[in-house]
């Protein structure tokens, strides 16, 4: 097992040639494409929690139907980390771009078969059995996905602006549960309930298979990122990156910490708020419909905007340890104003957890990319991220339902999300600034490298 000394030696070997605007921008647009697609097909079904629960767990008390719905949504979650097992090791083994399209075609391919499914009305316990089985396949594809796409644009930025070009992929992953939204609550005002508990709860779902194709096409023409070309070409790439990875515990641990709140916050926001509105609190399609796409456009704006600051601070600890206190105080206000709120009275609160989710989930991206070395940064990162999205992320929405189930009280998941920012508070606590084993190290010294080759030569 590797020392963290040697480790950042390797990291920091190597001159990988500069790269074009033209090259980036490409990069950049082939790999958010895809990734807009895979969130979409991922998300779509928390959106639809009540029909699917109507129709594949059947019960006389609409709240179970939605528990058992939800359980089969968290469940998806926990076979996350056996995916990042797989593809992580994959990524760092045979390239970012094969992995990133074997991903994508897993969760487009599972999606539509989703929406082709027999109800339990039609062929009984099979029904959900099989729906739990092709929610596991996009589960075991999401969990290859960030690893592979992280690792993918953070050596693909320019230096000094990785907070900023990977804050992309949590707007792009935020903008395609949004298209969830749109569809899903779109459809829903559109159709009614009883028309999208009948059949229109497909559509979504079957929408996967065209928009994958494209996305397929796009993720072809892409190319492996400098950094893991140069790596492949010195034949420098770990052989075994899983095992190699073990030798960074504290890395992998920081990584947990920086992730728990995003992972929480980011299925309030985009997922179990149209149950929360709509199921819990009683208030009508088009006014759901119109709060969560209030919420998620203002955590999509800002997302970028806080990575862009975070690249310009002295480091981005001290901004998401102000930004995690802040998110749990709105997290507070919402949940203690819902139980007798009117729905415009709800509106403050609501905004001021979209900032908070927006401002925080721009920058954890870039803090894993830098925790981690590049020859390991695609392992690791889906280690380190996929075990608290799977506790906090998906577990999010069962864990509030099941506490109102409990309590009796609308406010009580609150208490969840506190406890999310705590543990990503404390946890940032402990970051310093020799953890940040692949901070800009291949890409400043190929790019410095490069340009004094250039200057030499005229």
């Amino acid at each position: 097992m590797s020392s963290e000394p040697a480790a950042r030696g390797n990291d920091a070997a190597g001159h990988v040639a500069e790269v074009s605007p033209r090259a980036r921008r490409k990069a950049f647009v082939g790999a958010t494409v895809g990734h807009l697609i895979e969130w979409y097909d991922y998300g779509i079904y928390g959106f639809l929690a009540v029909y699917v629960g109507a129709n594949f767990f059947i019960s006389d008390d609409p709240l179970v139907e939605i528990l058992s719905a939800f359980a089969v949504f968290a469940l998806s979650f926990f076979v996350r980390p056996l995916g990042g097992l797989f593809f992580g090791p994959l990524a760092d083994r045979i390239g970012r771009r094969t992995t990133l399209l074997i991903v994508l075609t897993l969760m487009c391919g599972a999606t539509m078969c989703i929406g082709l499914l027999p109800t339990a009305h039609a062929i009984g316990v099979a029904a959900p059995a099989l729906l739990v089985f092709l929610r596991l396949i996009q589960g075991f594809s999401a969990g290859g996905e960030i690893s592979t796409i992280t690792a993918f644009i953070a050596e693909y930025a320019k230096k000094g602006t990785r907070g900023y070009a990977t804050s992309f992929l949590m707007a792009t992953a935020a903008t395609g549960l949004m298209l969830g939204a749109i569809v899903g609550n779109g459809l829903s005002w559109m159709l009614g309930s009883e028309t999208m508990t009948e059949w229109g709860w497909r559509i979504p779902f079957l929408l996967a298979g065209p928009l994958g194709a494209i996305a397929i096409y796009i993720r072809l023409k892409l190319e492996d990122s400098p950094e893991f070309k140069t790596l492949q070409k010195e034949n420098r790439l770990s052989k075994a990156p899983l095992r190699e990875v073990l030798g960074y515990p504290r890395q992998l641990l920081l990584v947990a910490a920086a992730i728990t709140l995003l992972a929480s916050s980011f299925y309030l926001v985009l997922t179990y708020m149209t149950t929360y509105l709509n199921t819990i609190l009683g208030m009508d399609w088009g006014i759901t419909f119109t709060y969560v796409l209030i919420a998620g456009v203002i955590g999509i704006i800002l997302m970028p905007v806080a990575g862009l600051l975070s690249d310009k601070l002295p480091n981005r600890r001290g901004f998401l340890l102000v930004v995690a206190v802040y998110t749990a105080l709105a997290a507070v206000w919402f949940f203690y104003t819902a139980p007798n709120a009117t729905a415009l009275g709800l509106l403050p609160p609501l905004i001021a957890v979209a900032i908070g989710f927006g401002l925080y989930c721009g920058v954890p991206y870039a803090t894993m990319s830098e925790l981690l070395p590049t020859h390991i940064r695609s392992t690791g990162i889906a280690l380190g991220y996929n075990i608290p999205v799977a506790i906090f992320g998906g577990s999010a929405p069962f864990i509030a339902s099941w506490l109102i189930q409990q309590t009796g009280d609308v406010s009580s998941p609150s208490w969840f999300f506190v406890f999310t920012a705590a543990v990503s508070f404390i946890g940032l606590l402990f970051l310093r600034d020799q953890d940040l084993l692949g901070k800009d190290k291949v890409a400043a010294t190929s790019q410095d490298t490069a340009k004094t080759v250039s200057q030499e030569a005229s």
